[in-house]
């Protein structure tokens, strides 16, 4: 690289950190309570606002009305109330220390962009009520649509504003999104067939009784998320048709087990409706292998689904591309903005590969929606609807693709430093590696990773029962404290034998987390286990009973 270059990158980048600090804002009540959410990133507003910390069941307390009030009062009144009530005690996602979950700091842009959204007061239904916000929130489904599947010029002309197709749809987010991609597949599945008029029209029982088919289903990786099962049981599949399929040792799942799976189900009679690949695990942040799942739906002449609602924005760098490899494939693909794309909640898009597949859950009114009109309401599952693509707009247009690019490889590799910190550090160990920018890890002393390693099995899981309590009490100690935030989940690693395994999960999304945050945090737990009284001592004593 240059030195030209690298000043360019330089400049790229301490733009890109200036437009997540807010500029001051002139003193009034609620001006405050909107600096303080965009400033203070140090905790999680303690310092400025709260003096002592509230347990839930007191906060709870402030809420217990419940009659509407009968007189008006003075907004100024209820600011007051609103910033010692609510704002004193909300958890600040936006602190850099705060790497627990899919949430981080957003633009300071958003928030001024946000009251003009809420101004103006648009509903997406309908083109009478958002003849602007209508044509933008198609060109951001067109750019989604671009990103996964990259079609030429000609493509986007043609379809992107036509008024009988639809790239995509804007949701609240990746659950209604993924509900509406299996809508779309079981309605294409069991679509008009003679004198049978499709189950849109008929019911999932007679479509059943026409097709002959003792059952529907849809697999998936045992990592896939919870909202499929949402999605199975409002379309009348039944949760227990949303089959998990087993993962290997690097949590993708298995194309052999996915493949015998299919088959049994398919002696059955039972009709393999879609398969859902994982483009970023929730739990574990791993991508399926999507060109192989892809070829599988092909055999079975399904639907392909990629649930990319956390790992679609990678997308966006061409560095990290490739881990998404074979997601351009896929017939729907669900992502979520308001995760790695810093947009505020809730911003979920589901993009259709084939501009006509959203024809299959059309619908329409003569006082709305009507027929060869250009109302986003007649192919979503929703109806009113804000106009959150005008934030998605706004972020894509201002931090741009080499912006975003910087943000999502700043946070895989931070990611991959967090990963390499555990590994060195002699009382952690690094229990799933970093694909995207999710980890998990827990603390084991270093004696009891000794004793662990030529245990038997029976100990083996003793020791684990022991550290799941020990892993449960560091992170419900490090939330009250405040000071920063990982959350906690329970996985089966295949180096345990698929013990239920309790470990630390964190997300590395915040661009203002500092590799300086990430070894305090480490600390931190380790301070917080000494202070365990419970499951330490027991731990240490069956280490050195094994070592006897």
């Amino acid at each position: 690289m240059t030195e030209q270059s690298k000043r360019l990158a330089t400049a790229s980048e301490e733009a890109l950190w200036r437009i997540f600090t807010v500029p001051e804002a002139p003193d009034s009540t609620l001006s405050i309570i909107e600096q303080n959410i965009s400033q203070n990133l140090a905790g999680f507003l303690r310092e400025s606002i709260v003096a002592v910390e509230k347990p839930l069941w007191q906060i709870e307390r402030d809420f217990q009305a419940h009659q509407i009030p009968t007189d008006p009062r003075f907004v100024s009144d209820y600011a007051e109330q609103l910033m010692q009530q609510l704002v004193a005690h909300s958890v600040h996602t936006a602190a850099p220390s705060f790497i627990g979950h899919m949430t981080s700091a957003l633009p300071y842009f958003v928030l001024p962009l946000s009251k003009m959204m809420v101004g103006l007061n648009q509903n997406l239904v309908k083109i009478e009520t958002s003849k602007a916000f209508t044509p933008l929130e198609r060109q951001v489904l067109g750019m989604m649509h671009h990103l996964v599947y990259g079609e030429g010029e000609s493509f986007y002309k043609k379809w992107m504003h036509s008024a009988n197709h639809s790239l995509g749809a804007f949701c609240s987010g990746g659950t209604i999104a993924n509900i509406t991609a299996l809508w779309i597949a079981r309605n294409r599945l069991l679509k008009a067939d003679g004198e049978f008029k499709g189950v849109a029209k008929e019911g999932l029982f007679r479509a059943m009784k026409h097709y002959g088919y003792e059952g529907l289903a849809v697999l998936v990786s045992e990592r896939g998320h919870y909202s499929l099962g949402k999605a199975a049981d409002l379309l009348g599949i039944g949760r227990e048709h949303l089959v998990p399929v087993q993962t290997d040792e690097n949590n993708k799942v298995r194309l052999d087990e996915m493949r015998r799976v299919a088959a049994e189900l398919q002696s059955r009679n039972i009709k393999v409706m879609a398969i859902v690949g994982v483009a970023g695990t929730t739990e574990t942040g791993n991508v399926d292998p999507l060109h192989q799942l892809a070829d599988l739906a092909q055999e079975l002449g399904c639907h392909f689904h990629v649930d990319a609602a956390w790992g679609g924005a990678t997308l966006l760098s061409d560095k990290y591309r490739q881990l998404l490899s074979g997601i351009e494939r896929a017939d729907s693909v669900t992502i979520d903005a308001h995760k790695q794309m810093y947009v505020p909640m809730g911003a979920g898009m589901v993009v259709f590969k084939h501009p006509s597949s959203a024809h299959v859950i059309e619908h329409h009114a003569e006082y709305i929606l009507r027929k060869g009109s250009k109302d986003l309401g007649s192919q979503t599952l929703e109806g009113s609807r804000p106009g959150m693509a005008m934030l998605v707009h706004a972020c894509l247009q201002v931090i741009g693709r080499k912006g975003y690019e910087i943000l999502i490889n700043r946070s895989l590799d931070k990611a991959r430093y967090f990963a390499e910190l555990i590994r060195q550090h002699s009382e952690f160990e690094l229990i799933t590696e970093p694909e995207l920018c999710l980890l998990t890890y827990r603390y084991v002393p270093a004696e009891v990773q000794a004793a662990m390693q030529n245990a038997s099995a029976e100990r083996l899981q003793k020791f684990n029962e022991l550290l799941n309590g020990l892993t449960r009490f560091i992170q419900k100690r490090q939330r009250e404290e405040g000071l920063s935030f990982v959350s906690r989940t329970r996985i089966q690693p295949a180096q345990y034998h698929r013990h239920g395994t309790v470990v630390f999960r964190v997300v590395l999304a915040n661009p203002l987390t500092t590799d300086q945050i990430l070894q305090d945090v480490l600390m931190e737990q380790q301070q917080i286990a000494a202070q365990d009284h419970e499951y330490l001592p027991k731990l240490l004593q069956l280490a050195r009973d094994s070592a006897a």
